[in-house]
């Protein structure tokens, strides 16, 4: 008998009655996605890195909503690379079917922003995945990690963060 690895604690345990619960991702940033053929495998299901693609294009999108865009932080010499990444798979996309990307910042703490994700159907009555990324700011010219982030960017950031800056 082979032992089972262990649960991760950050996600939410996969079943066959995965549904979110209706206040679940109230007030989360949405982005809607329809599938493409070049979203997925040979058998028409979405292939498990286009999901990470969904989750930085609706990242980049809800920065760009509270008025950061990413080419400006790359003018303030800041970059945001992923330096941990959680994902939970619930049930597979099929090609040509329509989801919505749910995101929101939970926290930043020094110059660790984290992001939870959530991909459901438009209804929200199907959850797919659920993911936690973490982001750091760097300094792009030192290739180094910043003591703190740029003001204006932690100003805009905390319009939008869930829980108290640090």
């Amino acid at each position: 008998m082979s032992e089972k690895p262990p649960i991760s604690a950050q996600l939410p345990p996969t079943s066959a009655i995965d549904l979110p619960s209706n206040r679940e991702f109230e007030s989360w940033f949405e982005y809607p996605v329809r599938v493409q053929p070049h979203h997925t495998d040979y058998a028409g299901i979405v292939w498990h890195g286009t999901y990470l693609t969904w989750m930085e294009e609706a990242r980049v999108e809800c920065l760009r909503s509270i008025g950061i865009e990413f080419a400006d932080l790359v003018a303030l010499g800041c970059d945001l690379p992923v330096v941990e990444l959680s994902i939970r798979y619930h049930r597979s996309i099929q090609l040509g079917m329509a989801v919505i990307v749910k995101t929101r910042m939970t926290e930043v703490t020094g110059v660790r922003i984290n992001w939870d994700y959530g991909i459901v159907s438009p209804d929200e009555q199907q959850l797919y995945v659920t993911a936690k990324v973490t982001l750091v700011a760097l300094d792009r010219e030192r290739g180094k990690i910043m003591r703190q982030l740029p003001a204006t960017v932690k100003d805009a950031l905390a319009k939008i963060s869930t829980l108290p800056n640090n």
